[in-house]
């Protein structure tokens, strides 16, 4: 499975409550893929955080991914640009990247983000913003779905990421700075299902289903309108 819909990565520093409690609201309102990253942690404390979110997700058949090439226990990471190469053989493995250079060092990674694709209240100054045209030019060179990511925290901008060709949406701040992350998760996940045609009446088939793996398949999931179906930086 590869992430789409809506992706949330985590940042206890901004979250306006304990990390578990912002991360099941954000599942009540829809999220079915969360990155960890909380890299400061030592590892047997982020090891513990990781073993308090992954039931959230588990019981609404979410997946938790985890910022790095330490998969915690589980079999998911999301790798930065820099390394490791070759990345680790695991079940799920993504890539951090920003650029045509970072796209061509992928190999066997399942999905990349992209970003920053608007400016970043999480990252001021990083850049320059890709901008829907610059997301969309990169997509088209890309081996792998991607993510948008970046400064996304209103309906109009996930609708620009779908039109550009965005497997699905990353977000940080518009879920860990929100006073209700299951109001702000359940708008921009409705938004994203309003934008994608390939999105069905049950709402998160789009989300949950399985597409081909990259490493298999990478060109029949470029385009998430033909589906039939989570900085890090």
């Amino acid at each position: 499975m590869v992430p789409s819909g809506l992706v949330v990565l985590t940042d206890r520093w901004q979250a306006r409550r304990p990390l578990p409690k912002v991360v099941a609201a954000a599942v009540a309102g829809g999220v079915r893929w969360v990155v960890l990253r909380e890299k400061d942690l030592p590892r047997a404390e982020r090891a513990a955080l990781a073993a308090a979110l992954r039931p959230l997700l588990a019981e609404a058949g979410g997946t938790l991914i985890v910022a790095g090439p330490d998969p915690l226990d589980g079999d998911a990471v999301h790798l930065p640009s820099a390394g490791p190469y070759p990345p680790p053989t695991l079940g799920l493995v993504g890539r951090s990247c920003h650029d045509r250079a970072e796209l061509a060092r992928l190999t066997t990674e399942d999905y990349a983000t992209l970003s920053p694709v608007f400016p970043s209240r999480t990252k001021p100054g990083y850049g320059p913003p890709l901008r829907a045209d610059g997301l969309a030019e990169l997509i088209q060179a890309s081996p792998v779905p991607i993510l948008a990511l970046g400064g996304i925290d209103t309906p109009d901008q996930v609708y620009a990421c779908v039109e550009a060709g965005a497997f699905g949406v990353a977000v940080l701040g518009a879920i860990m700075r929100a006073e209700d992350p299951t109001r702000a998760a359940a708008t921009l996940t409705e938004a994203f299902q309003a934008a994608t045609p390939a999105t069905t009446s049950a709402g998160s088939a789009l989300t949950l289903a399985p597409v081909p793996r990259s490493r298999h398949a990478r060109a029949e999931v470029s385009d998430p309108s033909t589906s039939t179906t989570g900085e890090n930086q």
